[in-house]
């Protein structure tokens, strides 16, 4: 299993090291959105203080880490679709598939490299934050941090692993994505923190896992919150995590199959 994942993770590095200005682009456009919110910050941050008290910083030390954990939804909501969509372009889709691999390991290794990818661009976030913005992660609970993190990870892969199945089926880009990337985002504390929401959004953010990932991510690296003190947002987290990756597993193995008995699988 380990060489079949290794195998695939080195395809994956040919093809996107084949094309290093869009490697420079992604170091530039998350340069550009960072310093968009340190302008909305000196614009707008004052209005936020009163929000912002629990997690104990200023606004735009609220949104950077929010943005840069962000990026890592990105991994598990973006991998599987995304992937899917550029094998079945470029032919290989069904190559792929006809290999002595199992579906479980080809979904993990499409995962695991955007996670590397991903980690460059939080790499970039940090580095920004701590050498160019001045921002103070001295409180950092890393135990914490790192829980939060592999739980949105695998709770984010569900759906992630459900958009890919869309594509498997209707060969067409899957609303899921939108919905997450823009609804969620815009109301699960992503921009700015949910208690600025009306009652009745604050209401339908408590059914995104986003919105306990955000929160408790803001905690264990500005408050130095513990696994207990975010006991209940882990415990949500592991729930989402427990309900949608199953299922979305099984809901792809069905896609799949489907997809193989109508000869579709390669159509695109």
């Amino acid at each position: 299993m380990l060489k079949r994942l290794l195998a695939l993770i080195k395809k994956d590095f040919l093809v996107e090291s084949s094309y290093k200005f869009a490697f420079l682009s992604n170091i530039l456009g998350v340069f550009v959105s960072v310093l968009s919110y340190f302008f909305i910050d000196k614009l707008f941050g004052q209005k936020m203080v009163s929000h912002l008290e629990e997690f104990g910083v200023n606004y735009f030390s609220y949104v950077l880490l929010s943005m840069a954990f962000f990026s890592y939804i990105g991994v598990g909501l973006g991998s599987f679709a995304g992937r899917i969509q550029s094998e079945q372009s470029q032919g290989t889709l069904e190559a792929i598939l006809l290999t002595p691999t199992g579906i479980s390991t080809i979904l993990f290794s499409m995962a695991l490299w955007n996670l590397l990818f991903a980690t460059i661009d939080m790499g970039i976030y940090v580095i920004l934050a701590v050498f160019l913005f001045k921002i103070d992660f001295v409180n950092i609970n890393i135990l914490s941090t790192l829980v939060i993190l592999l739980l949105t990870i695998t709770s984010f892969s569900g759906l992630g692993i459900l958009s890919a199945s869309f594509v498997i089926t209707f060969k067409r880009g899957t609303p899921l994505d939108w919905v997450i990337s823009n609804v969620e985002g815009l109301i699960s504390g992503v921009y700015f923190p949910i208690t600025v929401l009306p009652g009745w959004l604050q209401f339908m953010a408590k059914f995104f896992p986003i919105t306990y990932a955000i929160r408790a991510v803001e905690l264990a690296v500005y408050r130095g919150y513990s696994l207990f003190q975010l006991r209940k947002e882990i415990a949500f987290l592991f729930l989402f995590s427990l309900l949608l990756l199953p299922l979305s597993l099984a809901v792809f193995k069905y896609a799949l199959r489907r997809a193989r008995m109508d000869g579709s699988l390669t159509q695109y």
